[in-house]
């Protein structure tokens, strides 16, 4: 069994469809809409390949009308792609987003998985880097071998005694200082991180076309080219950019 696991997709068709790998099972964590151009498309190619997909903050807010609970750098970049995923979202397609899982829990050939978008105790919002010592507690209290968890782009694999907390990083928004696309892949009971390169100047050039403001379109734009590294040291507030 060989299974793919993406997270942040972010309306990014372009990095979706470049996805260079073969797989038996594709499981998304969460966050397909918003900041991208493409949140429709990026649905239902999802809904159609996906066999284990989980709400994120951004699926939660397109599909009930709600507050993602961005941080203050993205807050704004959020709020205006949000209403045209609204606008582009079909009404069947806002409420499959709405009904998604926020926890979701598979065995496969004996190894146990939890999967949610943020931290098992808050599946939806709170923000937990890998060196938080709140991964102790969440995956102690977590009846899994591996957690799958998204929501801060940033790709990891943390071992707690033998227990792996996996981050696979953002599909469509990576923010680990390199354009790529990130994903990561288990196989024969062994997790590896990867990624890829995709048409980020494709995504780009959406994004410019989109009706947003002038700033939104700069400030998205950049975080794609630059992996998040040209826009978070023009805030200087770089913890405040992982979100």
């Amino acid at each position: 069994m060989k299974i793919a696991i993406v997270s942040d997709i972010h309306a990014n068709l372009e990095a979706l469809q470049a996805f260079p790998e073969d797989y038996d099972e594709l499981w998304v964590l969460g966050d397909l809409v918003t900041y991208g151009p493409n949140p429709a498309e990026v649905v239902d190619a999802v809904r159609r390949r996906a066999t284990l997909v989980v709400r994120g903050n951004h699926d939660h807010a397109a599909g009930t009308g709600s507050d993602p609970r961005c941080s203050e750098a993205f807050r704004s970049m959020a709020a205006e792609t949000l209403s045209l995923a609204r606008e582009a979202l079909s009404p069947d397609q806002k409420a499959w987003l709405a009904e998604l899982p926020v926890i979701a829990d598979r065995t496969v050939e004996g190894t146990r998985f939890l999967a949610c978008h943020a931290v098992p105790s808050d599946p939806l919002f709170t923000y937990c880097p890998q060196d938080s010592p709140r991964w102790r507690e969440e995956i102690a209290d977590t009846p899994a071998d591996i957690l799958l968890t998204g929501h801060t782009h940033l790709p990891f694999l943390l071992d707690l005694e033998g227990r792996l907390v996996v981050n696979p990083g953002s599909l469509g928004q990576p923010k680990n200082g390199r354009a790529d696309a990130c994903y990561s892949v288990w196989q024969n009971g062994r997790i590896e991180l990867r990624s890829y390169a995709y048409p980020v100047e494709e995504t780009a050039r959406k994004i410019l076309a989109l009706p947003v403001t002038a700033d939104t379109q700069r400030r998205l734009v950049s975080v794609l080219r630059s992996g998040g590294n040209a826009y978070c040291s023009q805030t200087n507030k770089e913890t405040e950019c992982l979100k």
